[in-house]
């Protein structure tokens, strides 16, 4: 009997590593990993027959279909795992939004706002639930509310694709019937496995050897946190043009990188400049589907993966440039759950018990389908990517500072920075993306520009 078959039973699962880090960061039912507001939050304009009945059938189709939309997380004892409940029915919310004459897609920016103010405890089953704003009949915005502790970015693009796919066939309409999920515990169970073969046992080795003697890096807060302090997090929202946007992909090109490379470079020259470290430990989010058996199921994969860049010596931008796309390469070959890279190298976490400087993360969205507008059944679904309006109350992360970037299909480059207010001025946070959008741009205008000059 292998470990996996060993410790899963009907309706109850091990946690997987990555829920195991969150329970790390489990401050109850109030604040933190578990707390009400550490959600993940997507909108979709929806444009057709918004048939109510149709929607919430196609609701309760989905949270049958993914256990983990109704998975407790038992941790209030000694042993730790996840507990499957039967299907039960998210709540729907809808909203008549009065047009005011400003352009709709403006007034759907405000409408994602306000909704990603909301709470949504991690007590609460299904771990889903969806907020309808109607212009009118055919018109309106979808959005999908996942606590983070059952979903991820990724999982909401799946949960769309197949709401779509359910209410189109409670509509009448044939489209092709999805195929059976597989569940997240089932990924519980395949990673105890998987983390005990011989190609995780060599990704430590490299981890441990990698990391050894480095800390996250982090910048200085405005303010100290003092203890005890409930987090409360707002986003800040910025643009990069079309000519940024070019000058990202054409370098990329011409340096046989991806364009997250290039724009994970231009911000740890960001991080190095305002730390004065020359060693930098900057973490990146990925997606954590290391196995593509699983890239349909709905779950909280996404991973925290530590890059550690030596720009001693570093001449250029382009020379940063290949020394990212290095450590990236690297990092992508040896990926383990954060949980296994900390154990390896322990005191790179030494940085988070800090409470004056805070570490900065980042991740390039790149989602499965339904970003661009998709027609399934009568209804096109489009998600609402370009937002450019600041939010000074919005969901949680468990720590620090986290940025994303998100290129999109007009040639823009949309971002966000989310920050803790008991931390940092909103005006620390618009100087830092108006000094990214600086260095980028230098070393996008002259790759060959000296680092201390971008």
């Amino acid at each position: 009997m292998s470990i996996s078959e060993a410790g899963a039973t009907a309706g109850r699962y091990p946690l997987s590593a990555n829920l195991g880090l969150l329970c790390i960061f489990d401050k109850g039912e109030t604040d933190g990993a578990f707390g009400p507001r550490h959600l993940v939050i997507h909108g979709w304009r929806v444009r057709g027959e918004l048939d109510l009945a149709a929607l919430r059938g196609a609701l309760d189709d989905v949270v049958e279909r993914h256990e983990i939309l109704r998975t407790e997380i038992v941790r209030d004892g000694g042993e730790q795992y996840q507990r499957v409940h039967p299907p039960c029915s998210p709540e729907l919310v809808v909203h008549d939004i009065t047009d005011d004459g400003r352009p709709r897609d403006e007034q759907v920016d405000d409408f994602v706002n306000t909704i990603e103010a909301g709470r949504l405890g991690a007590d609460v089953l299904p771990h889903l639930r969806a907020e309808l704003g109607r212009f009118d009949d055919r018109d309106g915005v979808l959005v999908l509310i996942v606590h983070h502790t059952a979903g991820d970015g990724w999982s909401l693009h799946v949960l769309i694709h197949e709401l779509a796919v359910c209410y189109a066939r409670r509509r009448g309409f044939e489209v092709p019937v999805l195929p059976e999920a597989r569940q997240y515990g089932e990924f519980s169970v395949w990673q105890i496995d998987d983390l005990a073969t011989a190609q995780s046992q060599a990704s430590r080795e490299y981890w441990g050897g990698k990391l050894r003697g480095g800390r996250m890096l982090d910048i200085k807060a405005d303010r100290t946190l003092a203890p005890d302090t409930a987090a409360v997090y707002a986003v800040e929202r910025f643009l990069l043009d079309t000519e940024l946007t070019r000058g990202t992909i054409e370098l990329a090109r011409v340096m046989h990188c991806s364009p997250f490379m290039v724009l994970l470079a231009a911000f740890n020259a960001l991080l190095a400049r305002k730390s004065g470290a020359t060693d930098l430990v900057v973490p990146i989010i990925t997606s954590g589907r290391t196995d593509q058996s699983f890239l349909e199921t709905v779950g909280p994969f996404f991973n925290l993966v530590p890059l550690r860049t030596d720009i001693e010596g570093c001449r250029t931008f382009s020379e940063l440039v290949l020394r990212i796309r290095a450590t990236c390469l690297e990092a992508y070959a040896h990926e383990l759950p954060f949980s296994e890279v900390v154990a390896q190298a322990p005191e790179i976490n030494k940085t988070y018990e800090r409470d004056d400087n805070a570490v900065c993360a980042i991740q390039v969205l790149q989602f499965p389908g339904m970003t661009d507008a998709e027609t399934v059944g009568d209804v096109e679904y489009a998600e609402v990517r370009k937002r450019t309006k600041a939010c000074q109350d919005t969901s949680d992360i468990p720590n620090g500072v986290l940025w994303a970037l998100d290129i999109l299909a007009d040639g823009e480059i949309a971002g966000t920075a989310r920050y803790n207010t008991e931390q940092f001025d909103r005006e620390t946070t618009i100087r830092m993306i108006e000094d990214y959008r600086g260095i980028l741009a230098s070393g996008l205008a002259d790759p060959n520009r000296p680092l201390w000059a971008l």
